[in-house]
């Protein structure tokens, strides 16, 4: 399957990339990311991995200077806010994964969301705990996720790994492996379908998997993943690793270049740094050693001021490239309805979740997720008939102007119309995303709406 995503524009200032410095080879140049270390713990052990702690001398994935609270993280990220005009993106990749310490990533990201609405959020995973927390993703309007995937074999899996949790426990058999690379990909797939964009991790580990990455990026392309990162293996016997200390080969920059070139369908980024899990700065100018914990201000710094800076440097950076600057309130909103897998495949009355969509440019971006204590319709005698629910509903969709469903009933339908929003049920089975743009077509064509029954 084709991904449903229109990516035009993505490395353009209509894109959602246009100050993602690693989703963009051009934004690395003017953008700034800051990584988070909230997420201390990891559900699965990889053989090239040791996380270290308290540690400014390795340049590594895992490693930091600090482990964040939340609350530690909100403040730190308040000071550099204020300090560096051209941070844009927050994002969470490790010291563990995100998502095995889902309380303190979630809730981190959430108050970033808050207070910094003009910050992009970001995430990295393994994957294993993926289609678990995809909602939870989505409702936090969490625009891209860097999921690392090494191969599609089990049996390669029990060399890279030296265990994952399966069913409460630490395994590296058969079983646990193809278990962790299924939730992998679908995982990923629902990201897909949800608009998310996907960059795909993958090292390069000589005698391990280099005969499977090329294989593995055109499935990776067939799910529609945005980039692939391929990564050389970082195997010094100093760091402590498995693989370092059974002194398994790093590859050359050659074999680097051309597994990347084997690759090529799938776009590759070139620009990696792979970044200490406290990142802050520009790629290749990390400056996580001036904001550490113990040389926080004592001043509450001045938020409006920050975003002041930072809109700013948008805007500087936009007239120098020639382009113009993303808007982020324009376009044509959109709820959609999903009961699994991002697909347009629930009834209104069942649904509690509402996927909000911005359409702008041709492109589809996810907002996040509203939710309603409960569904419109609980029964054969109470459906239809929660005027005081369908009143909720229509103050939560306030501002949209199109609502995808699989099915809705007539009253339903009028009191929508009636609001300015327009029904679409003609799009069972559809991608989120795509359903999404083909409904703001609908929108903007002013096409006149056909009252169904259910």
């Amino acid at each position: 399957m084709n991904s449903p995503c229109n990516l035009k524009g993505d490395d353009q200032a209509g894109g959602r990339n246009f100050d993602h410095p690693c989703y963009s080879e051009k934004a690395h140049h003017y953008f700034a990311r800051m990584h988070l270390a909230v997420a201390p713990g990891c559900n699965i052990q990889c053989n090239y991995c040791n996380r270290k702690y308290n540690c400014a001398n390795e340049s590594r994935p895992g490693v930091v200077v600090d482990r964040l609270t939340p609350e530690q993280a909100l403040k730190k990220v308040a000071w550099v806010a204020e300090e560096m005009p051209e941070l844009s993106v927050i994002g969470i990749a490790g010291p563990g994964d995100a998502l095995a310490s889902p309380e303190r990533s979630f809730k981190t990201l959430f108050e970033i969301k808050e207070k910094f609405p003009d910050l992009r959020l970001c995430l990295s995973t393994n994957g294993l705990a993926l289609p678990k927390y995809v909602k939870e993703v989505a409702k936090l309007g969490v625009e891209h996720v860097t999921v690392t995937v090494n191969t599609l074999k089990p049996q390669t899996a029990q060399v890279i790994y030296a265990w994952v949790k399966y069913k409460g426990k630490k395994s590296n058999s058969l079983e646990a492996m193809t278990h962790f690379l299924l939730k992998q990909r679908e995982g990923i797939a629902a990201l897909v379908n949800l608009g998310v964009m996907v960059k795909v991790n993958s090292l390069l580990m000589p005698g391990v998997n280099d005969q499977e990455l090329p294989g593995l990026a055109q499935k990776l392309k067939s799910m529609g993943v945005f980039m692939h990162n391929i990564m050389p293996l970082i195997a010094q016997p100093e760091h402590g690793t498995v693989f370092g200390l059974e002194g398994r080969p790093e590859p050359t920059e050659q074999e680097l270049s051309d597994m990347r070139n084997a690759c090529g369908d799938l776009k590759q980024m070139a620009h990696c740094q792979q970044c200490r899990a406290d990142a802050v700065g520009k790629l290749g100018e990390d400056r996580f050693q001036e904001f550490t914990l113990n040389q926080l201000p004592g001043h509450q710094p001045d938020l409006a001021l920050g975003q002041q800076k930072r809109a700013t440097w948008r805007k500087r950076v936009a007239h120098q490239l020639g382009q113009e600057l993303p808007s982020l309130e324009e376009g044509i909103l959109v709820a959609c309805m999903s009961e699994s897998m991002g697909l347009v495949n629930q009834h209104f009355g069942h649904a509690k979740d509402f996927y909000l969509y911005r359409v702008q440019n041709g492109q589809a971006s996810l907002l996040g997720v509203k939710s309603l204590p409960a569904a419109y319709c609980t029964g054969d005698v109470s459906c239809g008939d929660k005027e005081t629910l369908m009143q909720r509903i229509l103050k939560t969709l306030e501002g949209v102007q199109a609502l995808v469903c699989l099915r809705l009933g007539l009253p339903v339908q009028k009191q929508l119309i009636e609001a300015g929003i327009l029904p679409v049920t003609d799009q069972p089975m559809m991608p989120l995303e795509q359903a999404a743009l083909q409904a703001a077509m609908k929108v903007e064509q002013q096409q006149p709406v056909s009252l169904e029954r259910a």
